[in-house]
């Protein structure tokens, strides 16, 4: 759960702008395996773990650690938990490097997403001690990936990630609303493909874009954002915030390293 956690924090930031600035193919990767021989990361869709579903990403899964081989066609990383990964990547892999952090307003908590796109780099830019996260078709025998995305990224971000996802569940929630029952509402989420519930109380604000509303203006299929602490064992909401699309023209924001629009 906690690689694909940090995964799917990563390429929901990485996949919402790469589409319009990168290339569509082969990102410069150096020489690579075909795609139909990627070796065992190519050969498993879904199942449990895929964190895919909204991201359009086919549904692969991810994981992030650091590089301790690079070579023409893979890369092996150990995670943060100590598992070591074979990261199999091609011509077709986009492979992309974190952009700088920008900072928007004066307590720079957001990042504008379209200032600082992501950029495309070679394969043999990654070397041994960089942090990647690698998402793809994941085969969780052989600790290995058929890698569609590679993103180098920055290591003290890379730390902000992993204390995020450690507040996953305690601080904040984030899905499509599944069913309101009075106060409790339970979502699906797609960071860990799993259902959570909140709850709200008379200390609960509700927010869709600039506008305030109230627990009845959510509805079954609406996308939250929710930040609170657990409480009895309960999620208490602190705010909830309805995610929808920005209006034309727009820009996306990452607050707290999910992708948001601009608000």
């Amino acid at each position: 759960m906690k690689i694909r956690l940090v995964s799917a924090l990563v390429f929901a930031f990485a996949i919402g702008v790469a589409a319009q600035d990168a290339p569509s193919t082969g990102s410069g990767a150096g020489p690579g395996i075909p795609p139909s021989a990627q070796g065992p990361g190519q050969a498993q869709r879904g199942g449990r773990g895929g964190w895919g579903g909204g991201m359009g990403t086919g549904g692969g899964r991810g994981v992030m650690g650091t590089v301790t081989e690079a070579t023409a066609d893979h890369y092996t990383i150990k995670t943060e938990t100590g598992e070591t990964y074979t990261i199999h990547f091609s011509v077709n892999t986009r492979l992309m490097k974190q952009p700088v952090r920008a900072n928007r307003g004066d307590a720079g908590q957001e990042t504008r997403m379209i200032a600082n796109p992501p950029q495309a780099i070679k394969s043999t830019d990654i070397k041994v001690g960089d942090v990647i996260s690698a998402m793809g078709e994941m085969d969780a025998t052989a600790k290995s990936i058929g890698a569609m995305f590679v993103m180098q990224m920055d290591p003290e971000r890379a730390k902000q990630m992993l204390e995020m996802q450690a507040n996953f569940g305690k601080t904040w929630l984030q899905g499509k609303v599944t069913a309101i029952s009075e106060l409790t509402v339970t979502i699906q989420s797609p960071v860990d493909q799993a259902a959570h519930t909140f709850t709200a109380d008379e200390n609960t604000t509700f927010r869709k874009r600039r506008d305030p509303i109230t627990l009845a203006d959510i509805q079954v299929g609406d996308t939250v954002r929710v930040e609170g602490a657990v409480k009895s064992g309960s999620f208490v909401a602190t705010t909830v915030a309805v995610m929808g699309m920005p209006p034309a023209g727009a820009p996306n924001v990452v607050r707290g390293g999910v992708v948001t629009p601009d608000k």
